[in-house]
């Protein structure tokens, strides 16, 4: 395949990396497309950092290759691939200037003053932070260190941007505020965004596809609506949301077989024992053993059968909402879609 064309932003083919025993990549084989907010989410150990590196230079893997845009880059330095890393850390030079931080790499590359001063209020103006290019770093906030972190690796225009838990030091409110500015800066600039993150909320909201690691492997791979909707095994289930994972003798009174099959929380409902389920839709006396008022909802612990415990989320939906404590020991039936449960392999 040619460099540029139609060939994918990244490929990865039988992508590892071992140390001794210790398989921190595992075979991983993955198709970016060019433009594409992708994200590899997983826990800690996951292997999605070290395949950011690999895809960045920085590490040089055991077997497989990194081709970008079709160019096969696997040997290549990292000064030599044309993508940029921004870190959690920031990385930025603190004797330096914001702007001296942004123009740094077109000075490396000897772009004269001029083109550097027009790039430097480009990206000032792009990440919302005209006017501060003479300030240090350690006079901003952590959100605004982010966004001259940004602008610095976009200034000269990678084809790929690599983020490596970018949102890691952020406060809450912060953090979910940076999730909407960095997916607009992804779709105003246009290039391929690869967001390495443990958090499944990040994950969900910013991308278009995302990758969820575990033990080095990738065990799946889709939209955020497929792989949430959809989870191909329990780590899935269990690790992208919460869900209830249901097997063995009570899934086979509830579905006819003991395979096991997951059903999101927020996805039962609670009825009163004596109304009747929609038709077609299974039924599971239980009795709630603990509620828990979380603001916008309310998570409820309903112990059924065999001391089976199902957790169950609703809404608090103005004058419908039911209260944290108003149904606490209450017996109760809980009923779903059959069409939402989801079969698992392990």
């Amino acid at each position: 395949m040619k460099p540029g064309g139609d060939a994918p932003a990244l490929c990865l083919s039988g992508l590892s990396r071992h140390y001794g025993d210790v398989r921190a990549v595992d075979s991983v084989s993955l198709e970016i497309r060019d433009g594409e907010f992708f994200s590899f989410l997983g826990p800690s150990g996951s292997g999605k950092t070290t395949t950011l590196r690999l895809i960045a230079g920085f590490e040089h893997p055991s077997a497989g290759s990194v081709l970008l845009l079709g160019k096969d880059v696997t040997r290549l330095p990292p000064f030599r691939r044309d993508v940029h890393t921004v870190f959690q850390d920031y990385a930025l030079f603190p004797h330096m200037s914001v702007g001296e931080n942004i123009e740094y790499s077109l000075m490396i590359r000897g772009a004269a003053p001029a083109e550097r001063r027009k790039r430097v209020q480009e990206m000032l103006e792009m990440v919302r932070l005209p006017g501060t290019e003479a300030r240090r770093p350690a006079q901003l906030s952590g959100g605004q260190r982010q966004r001259v972190a940004l602008a610095r690796a976009l200034v000269d225009h990678p084809r790929v941007l690599l983020l490596d838990e970018p949102l890691g030091a952020l406060d809450l409110k912060l953090r979910q505020e940076m999730q909407v500015e960095l997916k607009a800066i992804q779709r105003r600039v246009g290039i391929t965004f690869v967001l390495v993150t443990h958090d499944q909320e990040e994950a969900l909201t910013m991308s278009d596809r995302l990758a969820v690691f575990n033990q080095g492997r990738i065990v799946q791979e889709g939209t955020p609506m497929d792989v949430y909707e959809h989870p191909a095994t329990r780590f899935v289930a269990g690790f992208v949301g919460a869900s209830n994972c249901i097997e063995g003798e009570l899934a086979r009174r509830l579905t006819g077989s003991p395979a096991c099959f997951a059903i999101r929380p927020e996805r039962i409902r609670i009825i009163p024992p004596e109304e009747a389920a929609l038709p077609g839709h299974p039924r599971l006396a239980g009795r709630i053993e603990a509620a828990a008022y979380m603001g916008m909802q309310t998570k409820y612990i309903v112990e059924v059968a065999d001391g089976a415990r199902i957790s169950v989320v609703e809404p608090n939906s103005g004058a419908g909402a039911r209260g944290a404590g108003a149904l606490r020991g209450r017996e109760v039936t809980l009923s779903w879609d059959p069409g939402h449960a989801c079969p698992l392999r392990d």
